[in-house]
């Protein structure tokens, strides 16, 4: 039984540790050139916040109907057919690869510019340094060696405060030339839904993570009250943290220029502190990005392990060495994923695109689970959504319209998505006819 220790300013610090990532120091290039238009871009950054809130909301309440280890995969396989299921969850085993390889890339094209000479700074040398930093930190790994709690906590205040202090280029910079700003893309006016769906594509990348509010469902004293206000207070913290940082951006760079400066953050350093600032900057990103894939590389495996615990993957995945405890073999395969999607997809865009055909089907299906588990369990007491089912129904309408703005703008990213999911079917097949004893 599990019993409920967290208290609402814990939820809160657990909802903010969870979203912000890297990804504010790099898509807002993408959904920059996207937009077209300042309104455009800072509606998809408020849209996402406030779509991101209901999601977290809705996964708050699947995970206290289903408060088990592994609860995000274990939702589908609940409440789905076992085939959906596991081409879901297979998916996501590619996807989550793909996620960590594009942060290695985001770390490459920051720390580049610094250290390596200008003849390595294209995408031959983006693709060294990557390739570099996974196989380094899965060396550690194989050896045994954890980060601990406080590393990935000081970690987390770290990106707060280069954050913060970034914005400081406000009140410290001379603004962009917002004349040139004014005129770039003027026909995008006219195609402005279109273009906020597509960016709405990175702005969920950049707020992706409020899923896994899901595993705190039943761990919230006073649930009723304590998730819905630690969850809205996290996301918009988040929210105003990333709006005054590209409000930043577009003041000091410009709309036009951002989607050509995927360094947004060393330039808003630069901006302040000259290049000792850029170069500052793209370390101590590069640092903060180095703590995100050495978590992707511990936490993988572990889901791996539960998959296969459950049948869904083969017993190797949960092989673990005595003396390291360190699943090799899971570990080697998510490592083995993430070169792939490297070589593979190649950009960061690309990447992200591909990520979010996947993720954003995905996550609409897990909400769409939270009718069944209603239907399912009618006297259940714990936390509930409120405005049930309106709130549900608006954020699935909303991830299937990214998963359609993907398909639309990037249909190799997509085709790439369909190909991985419709694979899962087969492999169900196999496994189950391996497995069902």
């Amino acid at each position: 039984m599990i019993k409920p220790r967290l208290g609402y300013f814990d939820l809160t610090m657990i909802i903010v540790s969870l979203v912000i990532g890297i990804g504010i120091f790099r898509t807002p290039a993408i959904v920059a050139e996207q937009a077209g238009t300042a309104t455009v871009f800072f509606a998809a950054w408020v849209l996402g916040g406030l779509i991101s809130v209901f999601g977290a909301l809705c996964f708050a309440e699947i995970g206290a109907r289903l408060p088990a280890a592994g609860g995000f995969y274990r939702v589908f396989s609940y409440c789905y057919h076992p085939a959906y299921a596991f081409m879901l969850n297979w998916s996501m085993i590619i996807t989550n690869s793909a996620s960590a390889i594009g942060v290695a890339i985001v770390g490459a094209e920051y720390i580049n510019p610094v250290f390596l000479p200008a003849s390595l700074q294209g995408e031959t040398g983006i693709r060294i340094t990557a390739v570099s930093v996974v196989l380094v930190l899965a060396a550690l790994n194989f050896a045994g060696i954890r980060t601990g709690a406080r590393t990935q906590n000081f970690l987390s205040v770290l990106k707060i405060v280069l954050i913060l202090a970034c914005c400081t280029a406000i009140f410290t910079a001379a603004p962009a030339d917002t004349a040139t700003a004014a005129t770039a893309q003027p026909e995008a006016t006219g195609h402005w839904l279109p273009a906020l769906g597509v960016c709405l594509i990175a702005v969920f990348f950049t707020f992706g993570g409020y899923q896994n509010t899901v595993n705190y469902g039943a761990d919230v004293r006073d649930a009723s009250r304590t998730i819905p206000r630690g969850i809205v207070t996290g996301i918009a913290i988040i929210m105003g943290l990333y709006l005054l940082l590209n409000y930043a951006y577009v003041q000091v760079i410009g709309l036009d220029r951002m989607g050509d400066t995927p360094l947004l953050a060393s330039e808003l350093a630069g901006a302040i502190l000259g290049d000792r600032g850029f170069q500052a900057a793209s370390v101590l990103i590069f640092i903060s990005i180095l703590g995100f894939i050495n978590t992707s590389l511990i936490s993988n495996p572990r889901i791996y392990y539960a998959m296969a615990e459950d049948g869904m993957l083969p017993p190797a995945f949960r092989k673990v060495n005595n003396r390291t405890m360190v699943q090799e073999f899971a570990l080697g395969f998510f490592v083995t994923l993430m070169l792939v999607s490297l070589f593979l997809l190649g950009t960061f865009e690309k990447i992200v695109n591909y990520v979010m055909f996947i993720d954003s089907l995905a996550l609409a299906s897990a909400v769409a689970a939270l009718f069944i588990l209603r239907r399912r369990q009618p006297g259940f007491t714990g936390y509930r959504v409120r405005w049930f089912p309106v709130i549900p129904v608006v954020f699935i309408f909303v991830l299937l319209g990214v998963t359609v703005s993907v398909a639309w703008s990037d249909s190799s990213a997509a085709l790439y998505g369909a190909v991985i999911f419709f694979a899962g079917y087969p492999l169900h097949l196999l496994f189950r006819r391996i497995f069902r004893s």
